[in-house]
C-alpha cells in the first residue's frame, strides 16, 4: 500500500517568538516614560534625634495655613492666593521697620500648613507664590546691588545675594481632613 502525501494542516510558529521578541524590543525603545515633575526641596538629612528646641520670635514667622475648602489664612488673616506674593515680599523685606513684620530678611521664616483635603493644585500655587516673592526679592537685591539681573551675576554674587535673603520656607505637617477651618 503506497503512503499518500497529505499536506498539513498546522502553521510554522518557529519564528513566531523571534518576531514577538523583535516587536517588544521595538515597543521599550520608541516608547517615551513620562516623568513625575514635583515640588524640588532640598530635605534635611534623616535623622532619629529629635530636633533641638528653638526660641522663634512670632513676629518673624509668616504662618501660612491653607484649608480642606483651598482657603488661605495667613497670620491669622483670610487672604486670596493673588495677593500671597506681595504681601510676603512686604513680611521679608519690612521696607517700613514695622513692629509685626520680620527684623530682618535672614531671621524671616514662611511656614506653610495644609490640611489633607487641600487640593494640589492650590498646594502648588500657594507654594509658588511664596518661591515666587523669594525669587523677586532676590532680582530686586541684585538689581539694588549690582545693577544687574540675578542670572547675570557670578556665582559668589548671586550666593552673596542668596545668603542675604535665605529662602526658608517650613512645612508643617498636614492636619486631618478638614480639621483646619
Amino acid at each position: 500500500m503506497a503512503k499518500k502525501n497529505r499536506m498539513s494542516n498546522e502553521i510554522n510558529a518557529g519564528s513566531m517568538a523571534d518576531i514577538a521578541f523583535l516587536l517588544l524590543i521595538f515597543f521599550l525603545v520608541t516608547t517615551t516614560i513620562a516623568e513625575d515633575k514635583g515640588v524640588l526641596v532640598k530635605l534635611p538629612p534623616w535623622s532619629d534625634e529629635p530636633p533641638p528646641e528653638m526660641k522663634l520670635n512670632t513676629r518673624n514667622v509668616y504662618s501660612v495655613l491653607v484649608n480642606a475648602q483651598n482657603q488661605l489664612l495667613v497670620r491669622g488673616v483670610p487672604m486670596n492666593i493673588e495677593e500671597l506674593k506681595n504681601n510676603t515680599k512686604i513680611f521679608i523685606s519690612n521696607p517700613n521697620k514695622q513692629e509685626d513684620m520680620s527684623e530682618s530678611p535672614t531671621k524671616a521664616i514662611i511656614s506653610i500648613k495644609n490640611d489633607r483635603g487641600t487640593k494640589y493644585k492650590t498646594y502648588l500655587e500657594v507654594y509658588n507664590e511664596l518661591k515666587a516673592a523669594y525669587n523677586e526679592l532676590w532680582e530686586e537685591a541684585a538689581m539694588a546691588k549690582h545693577g544687574k539681573n540675578l542670572d547675570e551675576l557670578t556665582n559668589d554674587q548671586q550666593k552673596e545675594i542668596r545668603n542675604g535673603i535665605p529662602l526658608v520656607i517650613s512645612e508643617a505637617e498636614p492636619t486631618k481632613f478638614g480639621e483646619e477651618k
